[in-house]
């Protein structure tokens, strides 16, 4: 029976989209789910969750395993599913936000790019370092599934660090937005054909077009420059029409993440930008707060006797290990190293491109060259993230230090010696979250 193990399966929710997933697959009866997190309380909500799903679903041949032991629940895995926050909303996630915000330095979400996502890969890289040394002992040939942000930051530092880990990084910022403009059009997703590629939460896409009943392909582009003229651009989704209208392609993540991606959108001596845009600064605190409720109003529902309703997601993990198992190809966008795939960007670094998959696992297609003017932005972001990683890597405080201070948005905002104060409050303020830095 393939092992499924779920690192960081305390994230209720999302383990509960994971395995709704998984289970509903027609390969999802003879599985055994192994469930690791740190917090006991937490694992066991999940444990309930799993185990009620397997009931809805009527699979008597799964396996539900849950360990406070991380070796043990890695150990004769197939697939492994990374899902943990590393120093959790609070402490961590709170000091990312409200450090810098003593310095003016605004966020939405923090966990991908800006000092927020720095910070975030440093205490998370040296969680996955351990992680591939068990998995280098106990399951090494399992594929690693990998969820945490940051995306890029993390599987740079584990190709650096593991390279004998099947490994690819996973998003669902290209399926979501590509759904997303389906509905802005009026138009059914099942009708569109699109190309996306870049770097994870900085893609474009490079085609997005319509498939007619007549085999006509009518490129849509023109239709969703329009939009904005129209008065059609939805509230929450004014920072990437203005991309389009900038850059003349579309970006996969949502407004909220790549208004802080550039120097462009969040200004402390600009404050109408925020309104005229519909900036939700914050954003990622109050979600993680709804979150928090939602799991409590989840673990009291499972207390009492109210079914779990099983709900399909658009997440890939079940459709690669689907793929995997039975040989039937799916199509995935995943992260993995570029050597090459995008020719316009650093070979070193990670890119999100379309992935066959099949029982010979994860295989990227190649993209050639993108526009020039968005493997422009997208550098800016690589150049961060490769100090990021070599800063976790190597342990040198400056690679810290020049990170910030390459940053887009950061280096908007505060100038070099504001950068290098903010960055040793942050290395103070998470104190034994971070290896000690020379």
């Amino acid at each position: 029976m393939p092992k499924i193990c779920l690192v960081g399966a305390g994230s209720t929710v999302f383990a509960q989209n994971i395995l709704g997933d998984v289970l509903s697959t027609p390969s999802g009866s003879d599985y055994v789910i192994s469930l690791f997190d740190i917090d006991p309380e937490r694992l066991k909500t999940s444990e309930i969750v799993a185990r009620r799903i397997c009931e809805a679903l009527d699979l008597k041949k799964v396996r539900v395993e849950a360990t406070l032991d991380r070796r043990e629940a890695l150990r004769g895995s197939d697939f492994v599913i990374l899902m943990m926050q590393v120093g959790g909303y609070k402490p961590a996630t709170v000091t990312d936000f409200e450090v810098p915000k003593r310095y003016g330095l605004r966020q939405t979400i923090a966990d991908t790019l800006g000092i927020g996502g720095i910070f975030r890969g440093l205490r998370t890289i040296p969680v996955l370092e351990a992680i591939c040394r068990d998995m280098e002992e106990v399951c090494p040939d399992a594929l690693l599934m990998q969820y945490v942000n940051p995306m890029a930051i993390n599987c740079w530092a584990i190709k650096e660090l593991a390279p004998s880990i099947r490994t690819v990084g996973l998003c669902h910022s290209v399926q979501h937005t590509a759904a997303h403009l389906a509905s802005c059009l009026d138009e059914d997703i099942v009708d569109i054909n699109y190309i996306s590629a870049g770097i994870n939460h900085v893609a474009f896409f490079l085609k997005y077009e319509k498939l007619h009943a007549d085999g006509r392909r009518e490129d849509l582009y023109p239709r969703l420059k329009a939009l904005t003229g129209e008065g059609r651009v939805p509230d929450d989704d004014r920072v990437r029409f203005d991309v389009l209208k900038r850059l003349g392609h579309f970006v996969t993540e949502s407004s909220e993440h790549f208004s802080e991606y550039t120097s462009w959108y969040i200004k402390d001596r600009r404050p109408e930008l925020i309104d005229k845009l519909n900036i939700p600064l914050d954003e990622y605190i109050s979600r993680c707060e709804r979150q928090i409720s939602e799991w409590h109003a989840l673990r009291r529902d499972l207390e009492g006797d109210k079914p779990i309703e099983v709900c399909r997601s658009n997440e890939y993990a079940a459709g690669i290990i689907n793929a995997a198992v039975t040989g039937n190809p799916a199509l995935i966008y995943g992260n993995v190293p570029n050597n090459g795939l995008i020719e316009n960007l650093p070979p070193e670094c990670i890119v999100e491109v379309p992935c066959h998959v099949d029982r010979n696992g994860i295989q990227p297609t190649r993209i050639g060259r993108i526009p020039s003017q968005l493997a422009a932005v997208m550098k800016l972001s690589v150049s961060v993230q490769e100090l990021t990683v070599e800063a976790a890597l190597t342990g040198k405080r400056d690679r810290i230090y020049q990170a910030a201070l390459l940053d887009p948005h950061t280096s908007a905002e505060l100038s070099p010696d504001e950068i290098w104060v903010l960055v040793d409050d942050l290395i103070e303020a998470h104190g034994d979250l971070l290896p000690k830095y020379r």
